[in-house]
């Protein structure tokens, strides 16, 4: 009897072992393609344009010359090109304010899909520029880029947010910030001289952007939409039973339909929530401040300064010029293998450690930075450790903060109060990458080398509030997150409220029906 009983005990492990491997693997592929066409080109799209910067220039300064008869003027080719790389946080802020009335009419999967045209066209803009000899067509490339890399990283993190069980729901939400580093290493890879970094080749940087679009455009299309999206927004009670039991590979998903009907019936008289009522909703107050926080510290925490200084801290350190391109793909390997660990951990640390532990180590890493870049001169290892330091901060950068933003929007809002948080959070990204893009040349022209410090604070400061407000999210479901912040908010949650009158109801009245059976029936009338 005991045989048997232990055998039946292996057998029913060694079914759920199975039963994880295959919804883990149906969840990746889903998550990988998303990634691959969104923000992949987002992270391609931030380093691309380093290499070929003086090839652009000539080209700037050619087409000027061929319409006016003389050469541009200096401080119009520097707005020119301030405004070809800007313009880009410009795309990403309108297309952030664009996912709400997208998303409600596509849901999140053919929302990815429309997106694709925009990469598609911007691709084929920018590729023909130099053929055309139209310097325009650059810019206005990189604006629709910009347009592209806003939609993608609003909806993206929304769907995986969706279509992932929470056990794993932090581990696939950080294939968002794995993609990024994936795309920013391509980007400095692809642009090294012996392959598409050359003056006559530079147009295929942009041209190759097209390549993921239309893998995407072709794939997608056969991959389930959203389960949340059906049932709770296009009332598909089939379509979305049918979702889970593809992500997850197995025929009984009556657990995550319960998880789902549950939130929904709470929900089903909200409609879904504006941006300003959000704002004012005393109920997810500190939510909000939490999302605006993070996503501030995520572009103010001084990574775009690390990138300044990069090819003259490897030139202190006796470098040759000609192999910097070279060593500074090792700073694009860190990122992809710093997010990739932390995407292995996240389940098991959980988002609080990671994000306060990440914030921390780059104000230290800061600090430390100041004091080499302040004394390289007085020791030859000196910039060897400057060299430690930027690479410690990349890593600290990309096992945390890099990638649990996308996933703590997600998170810490019901359904109906999703697709605005990501605008509130979509905006705050882009705006916070303008300003450091437009103000960063000034600071460091004033403070120089202490401008690290500026950073440095930033870091600690978001350390410090994350330690004190944040509480964990890992393996919590939205309404039990919900509950995590309503001591802080002094606000009761309406669902918790009807929680509550439920509870009391029970202990006054008789015994209430079996909740199985009542879900049952919901099952069957196909209530939402």
């Amino acid at each position: 009897m005991k045989l048997s009983e232990k055998d039946s005990a292996h057998s029913k492990e060694s079914d759920l072992v199975k039963e994880k491997l295959d919804w883990s693997c149906l969840l990746l592929v889903a998550s990988f393609v998303g990634a691959f066409g969104s923000s992949f080109l987002y992270g391609y799209n931030l380093s691309v344009v380093n290499a070929p910067t003086p090839y652009i220039k000539a080209f700037y300064n050619e087409s000027w010359e061929r319409r006016h008869g003389h050469p541009i003027d200096p401080d119009t080719l520097t707005l020119l090109w301030s405004v070809t790389v800007s313009i880009f946080a410009i795309g990403g802020l309108v297309g952030t304010l664009m996912v709400k009335l997208i998303g409600k009419v596509l849901g999140r999967k053919y929302t990815l899909l429309v997106n694709n045209g925009f990469a598609i066209s911007a691709a084929l803009l920018m590729a023909c520029s130099l053929q055309a000899g139209a310097f325009e067509m650059l810019i206005v490339g990189r604006f629709i880029m910009g347009v592209d890399g806003g939609i993608s990283l609003s909806v993206l993190p929304m769907y995986l947010n969706e279509i992932s069980p929470k056990e794993i729901r932090g581990a696939l939400g950080q294939v968002t910030a794995i993609f990024i580093c994936i795309g920013v290493f391509t980007g400095q890879l692809l642009g090294l001289p012996e392959l598409l970094g050359k003056e006559s080749t530079w147009p295929y940087l942009f041209g190759v952007i097209a390549v993921p679009a239309l893998v995407q455009l072709v794939s997608l299309p056969f991959l389930p939409e959203s389960p949340r999206f059906l049932l709770f927004e296009k009332h598909d009670q089939a379509g979305a039973e049918k979702a889970f039991q593809t992500f997850l590979g197995k025929e009984d998903v009556s657990r995550e339909v319960e998880e789902v009907l549950a939130e929904s019936r709470v929900q089903r008289n909200i409609q879904l929530v504006s941006v300003l009522e959000l704002l004012r909703s005393p109920f997810v107050r500190w939510q909000v401040i939490t999302v605006i926080v993070t996503m501030a510290c995520y572009q103010l925490c001084g990574l775009n300064a690390i990138w300044f200084y990069t090819n003259s801290i490897f030139g202190k350190a006796g470098i040759s010029p000609e192999k910097i391109p070279y060593i500074t793909l090792s700073t694009g390997g860190i990122e992809t293998l710093a997010a990739i660990f932390s995407g292995l951990v996240i389940e098991r640390l959980g988002r609080r450690p990671l994000l306060i532990g990440g914030f921390g180590l780059m104000a230290l890493f800061f600090g430390i930075i100041t004091i080499t870049l302040t004394f390289q001169d007085h020791a030859p290892w000196i910039p060897y450790l400057s060299i430690v330091c930027i690479l410690a901060i990349i890593a600290s950068f990309c096992s945390g903060p890099g990638g649990i933003p996308f996933i703590l929007t997600g998170e810490f809002f019901q359904q109906s109060q999703r697709p605005a948080a990501f605008i509130i959070a979509g905006t705050v990204n882009w705006l916070s990458n303008f300003a450091v893009g437009l103000l960063f040349p000034f600071i460091q022209k004033s403070l120089d080398t202490y401008c690290f410090l500026v950073f440095a604070t930033i870091c600690l400061t978001g350390a410090v509030y994350f330690y004190f407000v944040l509480p964990e999210t890992k393996n919590r479901t939205f309404a039990e997150i919900s509950q995590a912040f309503a001591k802080r908010n002094k606000a009761i949650p309406p669902e918790e409220n009807t929680n509550s009158a439920a509870s009391d109801a029970k202990v006054t009245r008789r015994p209430e029906p079996d909740p199985a059976s009542t879900l049952d029936n919901y099952t069957k009338n196909g209530i939402v």
